[in-house]
């Protein structure tokens, strides 16, 4: 028993580690990128500044590209959270949109906001970087049709509803680049879907005008 006990506390310690290491290049290689830019900062110059070997950071990351990207994958956690933590009774299309909007305007610190300047005046980052909304699609679905109690019947409906939101993203993404300077991106992200609900009633109003 007290064998056992050991062996625990030494794997919460060795996982403490091991995520305070990863934090340690991840913090070390941004602040590296925003200042020298990510094509001039190296994979040694990074494991410089967090004091790991090279081994050490192949140990967290593949390519420097992923340390970039872990940001990413940390904000598809946070949506899917968010969007568990609206309550059941409210309508789908009303969860999404305050889940969206709390965990974008969260994630708009000065960091968050630098990281995608970097992305976006980095070809080889602003290439992968659409590679995000393919992932973040599948966990808002899967986040959405978890609400419904994972009912087969929901699947498409939830499917389609994650991709027009997460379409609605990618255009506003690229609309904010065009941002007068001091804009609100909470009041920016309102009028975003303001603007998306608005244009499916009028295709909507379209379709039933065919028949």
């Amino acid at each position: 028993m007290a064998e056992s006990k050991r062996t625990q506390s030494t794997e919460g310690r060795r996982e403490r580690k091991r995520r305070q290491t990863r934090e340690r290049i991840e913090q070390a290689a941004m602040t590296l990128f925003l200042e020298r830019g990510f094509e001039a900062t190296t994979i040694e110059d990074i494991t410089e500044a967090a004091d790991v070997s090279k081994r050490s950071f192949f140990d967290y990351f593949p390519s420097k590209e992923e340390v970039v990207f872990a940001w990413q994958d940390s904000f598809a956690d946070r949506l899917m959270a968010a969007v568990a933590a609206r309550p059941a009774e409210e309508p789908s299309v009303k969860a999404v949109e305050a889940a969206i909007m709390a965990t974008v305007v969260a994630s708009a610190d000065e960091s968050g906001m630098a990281l995608h300047e970097l992305i976006q005046r980095t070809p080889a980052l602003k290439a992968r970087d659409q590679l995000k909304y393919a992932k973040l699609e599948q966990k808002l679905a899967e986040a959405l049709l978890r609400r419904k109690g994972n009912d087969p019947a929901e699947g498409p409906r939830m499917r389609v509803l994650a991709a027009i939101v997460i379409g609605a993203m990618r255009v506003g993404g690229e609309l904010w680049q065009q941002r007068p300077p001091g804009a609100s991106l909470q009041d920016f992200a309102k009028e975003t879907f303001a603007e998306l609900w608005k244009t499916l009633a009028e295709f909507g109003d379209e379709v039933k005008s065919r028949r």
